[in-house]
């Protein structure tokens, strides 16, 4: 693996430089194995009707909506003259599905495969220039639906959570919490084929039972509270979720990769380890005291991060020199 380590002022200054597009916006709707997902496309505005513009499907952190980190740096990423989608995974948002508000990386996965054959029919957008933007945990499902798919030309991760075994039992309270975790994952999993399935509230500022209890952003109706957010999380997710290695995708990815985080935010390690197994070329940009939800919504942040994505992107397909 090839590394290249930029620092994280230059980002700063290059964020001063780019020129905002006016964005339109539209909802849109296609087929994920049986189910509809329902996204917003973005748009630069001065798009003429023959042109085609690369695309780049964004995916954001567990439990998010398309309304929350995805759908704001869908945005940004138009602003910067791509053609973005952000959209809501099967059982959360708006989307259709069964089995509601379950953190599944193999459905999550299957769902951005399914939003990268949709942006390549769509009169607007370059087929042959089609990119992931995973935020979060979205990194590794990112990761997964980018690897050996041919639809896909870049992969870049802001703030991802990636994490192994090691990690989920630092994490999750040893290896004894986890297999509680994955008890309770599989006797709500037998609740649910009853048609019972069990849900918990996904973040509260006041109920301790929930999944993120206290923690900024979600609680924040100025920030990630926003209406549209499901804020429910289904107990049948946890065996999925503690069992997948996000980690280990590093090993299968064959598109050059952006990796933008900083040591202040969630499990830095496991970006470490990550690009680590990388075989391919990778650029990283460290933001020093950055914390995980900074990288969501705080403008300074997100302009920089969606900077360094835009050059990156350009870059893999030829359209900068450095």
């Amino acid at each position: 693996m090839k590394q290249f380590a930029l620092a994280a002022i230059l980002a700063t200054v290059a964020a001063t430089t780019v020129s905002a597009a006016e964005v339109a916006s539209r909802k849109v709707t296609f087929p994920s194995n049986g189910e509809t997902i329902v996204g917003t496309l973005y748009v630069p505005s001065d798009t003429a009707a023959e042109t085609r513009r690369p695309g780049v499907i964004v995916a954001g952190a567990w439990t998010s909506i398309k309304e929350q980190m995805s759908g704001l740096y869908a945005k940004e990423m138009a602003e910067r003259g791509f053609v973005a989608l952000a959209f809501d995974y099967r059982g959360w948002g708006e989307s259709s599905g069964t089995i509601r508000f379950k953190e599944d990386p193999a459905t999550k996965t299957a769902d951005i495969i399914a939003a990268a054959d949709f942006l390549s029919t769509l009169s607007e957008v370059d087929p042959d220039a089609i990119n992931g933007l995973g935020i979060c945990a979205s990194a590794g499902y990112m990761a997964d639906a980018v690897s050996g798919n041919p639809r896909f030309r870049s992969l870049s991760l802001v703030a991802p959570w990636l994490h192994n075994k090691a990690i989920v039992e630092e994490v999750y309270g040893g290896a004894e919490g986890v297999a509680k975790l994955i008890a309770v994952s599989r006797s709500a999993e037998r609740a649910e084929e009853t048609g019972n399935p069990r849900m918990i509230i996904a973040a509260s500022a006041t109920d301790e039972t929930s999944l993120m209890y206290q923690i900024p952003y979600y609680t924040e109706a100025d920030r990630g509270l926003v209406p549209e957010y499901d804020n429910k999380f289904n107990l049948g997710s946890w065996e999925p979720w503690l069992t997948y290695d996000s980690v280990a995708t590093g090993s299968r990815v064959d598109k050059p990769v952006l990796l933008v985080h900083s040591e202040a935010a969630a499990v830095p390690e496991g970006a470490h380890a990550f690009l680590g197994l990388l075989k391919v070329d990778a650029t990283t940009r460290w933001f020093e005291g950055v914390n995980q939800f900074d990288f969501y919504d705080r403008q300074q942040h997100v302009d920089a991060a969606a900077d360094a994505v835009a050059e990156h992107i350009e870059r893999v397909l030829g359209r900068r020199s450095n």
